[in-house]
């Protein structure tokens, strides 16, 4: 559909955004279900509870807009997300695996915070200031979660996957990422 002005595309935007969500409600889940770490497991079902959050927040917007809430097809995250289905069936349990969790996880976390990107700067220059408030939310929250994703692969899943770690090795029994002798010492150097 053509949209004849700003307001348009914005509403379609966020009707592909709605779509997006729930599309990550549904497979969020299953990529938690398949890690093998800990802490990832955990960061996986934390944003979960966070994106049922953000379909709310999406929900208000449309109210705010006085439309319907409706997705429209996002086809840009259900390819993501088949990417990552994929994976899961053609890896093992375990590091690797983890890895690629990990990366697909944040395509899908770059691609909501260019989508929020945009609609922020248009909810702006349309004077939607709650609106725009409600989006910055999600985005920060977009943000926070790659970070924490980026934290979890650089603080040991990475290295596990490359040296072939089990889950018991990785974590040292604990559930939580050991922290590489290299990663120690970048860290003692910060302080």
């Amino acid at each position: 559909m053509a949209s004849a002005n700003l307001h348009e595309l914005f509403v379609d935007e966020i009707r592909d955004l709605y779509h997006a969500e729930k599309q990550l409600t549904r497979a969020l889940p299953r990529l938690a279900k398949n890690a093998t770490s800990e802490e990832l497991r955990t960061a996986l079902e934390e944003h979960l509870e966070e994106t049922k959050a953000q379909v709310e927040r999406l929900e208000r917007v449309f109210e705010l807009l006085d439309e319907r809430p409706r997705g429209k097809h996002c086809a840009g995250m259900a390819g993501i997300i088949e990417e990552a289905g994929d994976l899961i069936e053609s890896e093992d349990r375990g590091p690797v695996l983890d890895a690629g969790l990990v990366a697909g996880a944040q395509r899908a976390e770059h691609y909501e915070m260019a989508a929020y990107g945009s609609v922020i700067a248009w909810a702006n220059a349309m004077g939607h200031t709650e609106i725009a408030e409600l989006l910055e939310e999600t985005l920060e929250e977009e943000k926070t979660a790659d970070r924490k994703l980026s934290a979890i692969a650089t603080d040991g899943v990475n290295e596990a996957a490359n040296l072939g770690m089990t889950e018991e090795e990785m974590t040292g029994g604990n559930g939580r990422a050991r922290r590489s002798r290299s990663a120690n010492g970048r860290a003692a150097a910060r302080h």
